[in-house]
């Protein structure tokens, strides 16, 4: 497996024993996928941005109280090449890619451009974990059939995770068209907590939690936060979750449940303007944090 070196790898980890792939529990893949995008492009330079802005992310997790690379190593491929691959060959190179890190052992970070990617990561992940949940933290359900006649639109992508059957739990979703909140309505595989009930509701995070299985494969789409805090997306929506109320949810699920493997995607940089990447780069590690505290 190709990867990279201190120099362009996440984080900037200096020890190769740390950020080899043969001897690093945490894999970060990039896919740089980006053909459906609808409204603002250049979700594509997303996952490359993500990795520069972690090379300024400290190392020390104050919460944590460690420095959580060193609990188990963090390796970071060199990204997925999608020359001429679009739609379903595009989503098999990544199952593909996924699957050879769960063979190896791995737990599987994908940074994404468009939302396209996660069902290929998530097909992966449902063969090797058959009663896996998805936890969703977007603000568009992604629930259409199609999207401009292509079924493999980011705008469908947990529609075909659905077909699937795979559980699907929604946090923070604020926009979304008529088709979608029907499939919701009748769907008893798909649970959506709604920003305006998250906002209202005191207990949204014991009830989400709730809707959740014991093995959870998280997808961030970074719009599910609110644009103050992460403006560069593709696709903005105001009233969006903000960072504690988040990573303080983030980190239950890890505690309460066994999380198998997560990505995040569609985040459209802007020269000039790092706030986006870091802040994404920012959840990455903490995350990984989280997983490494375990229960």
């Amino acid at each position: 497996m190709k990867y990279y070196n201190s120099k362009k790898n996440f984080l900037a980890i200096p020890e190769k024993e740390l950020f080899s792939y043969e001897d690093s529990k945490y894999v970060i893949q990039s896919a740089p996928y980006e053909y459906t995008s609808s409204y603002l492009a250049g979700s594509y330079k997303g996952p490359a941005a993500m990795i520069k802005a972690s090379q300024f992310v400290e190392l020390f997790d104050e919460e944590l109280d460690q420095e959580s690379y060193r609990k188990g190593g963090i390796c970071t491929l060199e990204p997925m090449d999608f020359d001429g691959l679009v739609n379903l060959q595009a989503i098999k190179l990544i199952e593909k890619k996924t699957a050879k890190l769960l063979k190896d052992g791995k737990f599987p970070i994908t940074l994404g451009a468009e939302h396209t990617i996660s069902l290929g990561t998530i097909m992966a992940v449902k063969k090797y974990v058959p009663n896996v949940h998805v936890l969703q933290i977007d603000a568009h359900s992604d629930l259409r059939n199609e999207y401009n006649n292509n079924p493999f639109s980011h705008a469908s992508v947990m529609a075909r995770v659905h077909d699937i059957e795979v559980p699907l739990t929604q946090v923070g979703i604020r926009a979304q068209c008529i088709e979608e909140a029907e499939l919701i309505k009748k769907s008893d595989n798909i649970h959506t907590f709604y920003a305006h009930q998250v906002r209202n509701n005191a207990n949204w995070a014991d009830e989400a939690l709730k809707t959740l299985g014991d093995q959870v494969y998280i997808s961030v789409d970074a719009d599910g936060f609110d644009p103050s805090i992460v403006p560069a997306v593709g696709t903005a929506e105001p009233n969006g979750l903000l960072w504690n109320e988040t990573v303080n949810f983030l980190r239950r699920v890890f505690a309460e449940k066994q999380v198998v493997g997560f990505d995040v995607v569609e985040i459209a940089p802007v020269k000039g303007n790092i706030l986006t990447e870091y802040t994404m780069a920012k959840l990455i590690y903490k995350m990984i944090g989280y997983h490494t505290i375990g229960k």
